[in-house]
């Protein structure tokens, strides 16, 4: 007797969808070990500046393998994509207007720029968006997710303002109340980020099964840029490792306790 198959059960998982998303996985997975190691080379270097461009490469590339993994390349490609282009449009509309960050200009150690804007900023919204929608999908669902999301890609913001300009890759006019980074800016990153999470949010959707990797990545960035502000980076700064990594470790405790939920 044949065996029938209840129509109200699940179909098996496609043979080649199941491939793609464990090869998408493995992309992430490397992607994100080789963002590990640069990171501690970056640490230990006495030219820090020239592993920036690696650690966003790898950490763009990881972004986008775990998130192909769930959602699949296509979409995953599309959104990365829209977020770049976003984030370059902030960009160019913040160094030449100071709007919404503040007034503010980027040096010539990032290169290559297109209307003095670094190719590799806007590669760096990609990846920490997909990472910070990542951790939304899995601590919300709804529209939700764009105010969790924009506000986690924000937190990374207390970390990387002040790393950046520490290592002179761009400057402020007016110094301000955070390390010298002026509050506009962090209004600006709120802002968007924002625009950034709609973005994602329409182009992926949460959907009932988060990303792990994505939440992976957020996760490991808070680790190691605390450790590095607290003991890695000459000199130390204490402030800025206790503001980062408490409102970055906030986002990612909250993303794996529901994670753990389910």
């Amino acid at each position: 007797m044949s065996e029938t198959r209840s129509p109200h059960a699940p179909a098996p998982p496609r043979a080649p969808a199941t491939r793609a998303a464990t090869a998408a996985q493995a992309v992430g997975l490397t992607a994100l070990a080789a963002m590990v190691a640069l990171q501690v080379a970056s640490g230990i270097s006495a030219e820090p500046v020239r592993f920036t461009g690696m650690v966003v490469a790898v950490l763009a590339v990881s972004a986008i393998g775990f998130a192909a993994a769930r959602w699949g390349a296509r979409r995953t490609l599309a959104a990365f994509a829209a977020v770049v282009l976003a984030g370059y449009a902030a960009e160019a509309v913040g160094v030449r207007t100071g709007f919404p960050f503040g007034e503010y200009r980027y040096t010539g150690l990032l290169w290559p720029q297109l209307g003095g804007v670094p190719v590799v900023v806007a590669l760096a919204w990609g990846g920490m968006g997909l990472a910070a929608y990542g951790v939304a999908a899995a601590v919300t669902t709804g529209p939700r997710r764009i105010a969790v999301g924009a506000l986690a890609l924000t937190a990374w913001d207390l970390f990387l303002d002040p790393q950046m300009v520490g290592l002179g890759l761009w400057t402020w006019a007016e110094q301000g109340a955070y390390r010298g980074i002026p509050l506009t800016n962090f209004a600006g990153w709120l802002l968007v980020s924002a625009l950034v999470m709609l973005l994602l949010e329409r182009t992926l959707g949460g959907g009932p099964r988060p990303s792990r990797g994505l939440v992976g990545v957020y996760t490991t960035m808070a680790v190691m840029e605390t450790i590095g502000f607290a003991a890695v980076f000459q000199p130390p700064d204490p402030l800025v490792a206790a503001a980062g990594g408490m409102s970055m470790g906030a986002f990612a405790a909250l993303a794996w306790r529901r994670l753990w939920q389910k």
